[in-house]
């Protein structure tokens, strides 16, 4: 690595220690702009990726979908399309050395807007493609990401110009040619966005019984084409996808709201608690009541 990305990386990481100070995810005046820290190896954290853009300033992180391992640091960055359910894991970081991240909610709008801008609607080779990939971390890309987040250091900026700097880094990551399916996830009509489509109306109402049919022909397809599609993009099937929300929700609900393994499992469309008890264990390696006493010891409740 040549000496001004070095600088540019050294800067991300002082602005990063800035704004956030303490261990978390934290919000910032932009809106969709985030920032995470850890101070130590983390144990893996089951969560649902909205379409993002994240960037490691500082340590690694390890994501895994379905059965497939994504791992990024510095030297890349990972973006998601669509939503998608994942278990993430910090795997590099310290007290001296935290790990620090930007996360960027992309806006499908936004990135029409971009590629209408830059007439880039043309047909790409492949019209589906995985919906979480992880890219090299070019300089203009790691450029433009600097530029927005030296915007807090001014806040009276931020309405007038962190529009165009989000543009011009969605802008940097289409340009990229592993995120060519990105593109069609955002092109109405397109295959990908009829599977977008039906993956934020799963998400919307993971409780309700799984009618395949029935999203096939909100997309346009049929059930095996859908099928087809839906495992190319988000690397499992329809069913393993919503098991992965109800399950990822019903854990939600055990710990946060206080509800009973009974009662969280009807909550998230189980109808047999012995059913969701069993598939809970695969997924978390524990029963649910033993799961959720794991979970409080290691959060000191």
């Amino acid at each position: 690595m040549g000496e001004r990305p070095v600088r540019r990386s050294d800067e991300l990481v002082e602005l990063l220690e800035r704004y956030a100070k303490e261990d978390g995810t934290r919000e910032t005046e932009i809106p969709g702009l985030r920032f995470i820290r850890a101070s130590r190896i983390t144990e893996p954290v089951h969560s649902v990726y909205e379409p993002s853009l994240c960037v490691v300033a500082q340590g690694s992180k390890e994501v895994l979908l379905g059965e497939e391992r994504y791992q990024y640091d510095p030297a890349s960055y990972l973006t998601a399309s669509v939503y998608l359910p994942i278990t993430g894991q910090i795997m590099e970081a310290s007290p001296d050395a935290p790990y620090l991240s930007v996360q960027l909610q992309l806006d499908m709008n936004q990135i029409l807007e971009v590629i209408q801008a830059a007439e880039q609607a043309g047909k790409p080779k492949h019209e589906s493609g995985r919906g979480l990939v992880v890219s090299r971390l070019g300089d203009s890309l790691l450029e433009a990401v600097l530029r927005l987040v030296r915007l807090l250091d001014t806040p009276e900026d931020i309405p007038v110009l962190a529009a165009g700097f989000i543009r011009e880094i969605i802008y940097r990551v289409l340009q990229d040619e592993q995120n060519a399916a990105m593109k069609q996830f955002a092109l109405l009509g397109s295959r990908a966005q009829r599977i977008a489509k039906v993956i934020e109306r799963m998400n919307r109402e993971f409780a309700q019984p799984l009618k395949v049919e029935e999203l096939a022909e909100e997309a346009r397809m049929s059930a095996s084409s859908l099928y087809s599609y839906f495992r190319e993009v988000t690397g499992m099937s329809p069913i393993q996808y919503q098991k992965q929300l109800r399950l990822q929700e019903a854990r939600r609900l055990l710990l946060s709201e206080g509800l009973g393994a009974a009662d969280a499992a009807y909550q998230v469309g189980y109808e047999s608690p012995s059913h969701f008890s069993r598939e809970y264990t695969r997924k978390f390696g524990l029963p649910p009541g033993r799961d959720l006493q794991r979970l409080r010891e290691t959060l000191g409740r």
